[in-house]
């Protein structure tokens, strides 16, 4: 008897309007998963990757998300000499950072997360910085993409976007084609250089810093810190330290 009553009491409620459907808290609702091709501002895709399970990666290129493919070993041993190669100029030269695989907030479509980049420090005149959250933002003076399965987005997404957001230098090694693309800002259009008679590029942002495209291709590592050593020690390079010191004293 009891549960009847206590059915018409809320038969009478509804009928009363005294219940009211509950609304669900859009606050509480989980995020939607980032998948590949959603077109997104970048303030939505942070939001969303940052509550991605640990070990996911994408990146949000001229407002569409990318997801990449897993990596390769082949992709991991270019990777890792480039950053090495990044990583003992910016050793030797203070004023410089080496970044290695660091997300990049470069306006409000592009949040990408280069393989390596190297920067000039921001009190030195770089025109990178950071948000309050620790995530950098502005454009890295150079980025390098080790390119295998994702070369067609490296030559092409991704060069746009970095042109368009002032990446001063791009740099592509294409590794199934056997070829490095080193690219330059000039007027706010990117220019594709060569090497030079010795087979070696020379980057215009950071004088010493020279690499030989057929050493690193062929994975001789040896070669390619020699050649390194080779810039570092020319007077560009000595010029380029006392100017970055020059900031840091001012």
């Amino acid at each position: 008897m009891s549960k009847i009553i206590g059915l018409e009491k809320l038969l009478d409620g509804l009928l009363d309007g005294e219940l009211m459907m509950v609304k669900p808290n859009v606050a509480t609702l989980p995020l939607p998963r980032l998948e590949a091709g959603d077109h997104l501002d970048q303030a939505t895709f942070h939001k969303r990757y940052k509550a991605m399970p640990p070990g996911f990666r994408a990146e949000l290129i001229g407002g569409v998300v990318i997801v990449p493919s897993p990596l390769s070993p082949e992709h991991g041993v270019f990777h890792a000499l480039i950053v090495g190669w990044l990583t003992n100029y910016w050793i030797a030269t203070p004023g410089t950072e080496a970044r290695d695989n660091a997300t990049a907030i470069l306006g409000d479509a592009s949040e990408p997360q280069p393989d390596a980049a190297l920067i000039i420090d921001p009190a030195c005149g770089g025109q990178t910085g950071h948000l309050e959250d620790g995530y950098a933002t502005g454009p890295p003076e150079l980025i390098v993409e080790v390119a295998s399965s994702s070369a067609s987005i490296d030559l092409h997404a991704k060069r746009r976007d970095y042109e368009r957001q002032g990446v001063l230098e791009y740099i592509v090694v294409v590794v199934r084609q056997g070829v490095i693309r080193w690219f330059v800002l000039r007027d706010n259009v990117y220019e594709e250089i060569a090497v030079d008679e010795h087979g070696i590029f020379k980057s215009t942002v950071f004088p010493g810093l020279w690499l030989h495209a057929e050493a690193l291709l062929q994975l001789d590592g040896l070669k390619v810190m020699d050649v390194l050593r080779q810039g570092m020690a020319t007077p560009a390079y000595a010029a380029f330290v006392r100017r970055l010191q020059t900031w840091q004293e001012s």
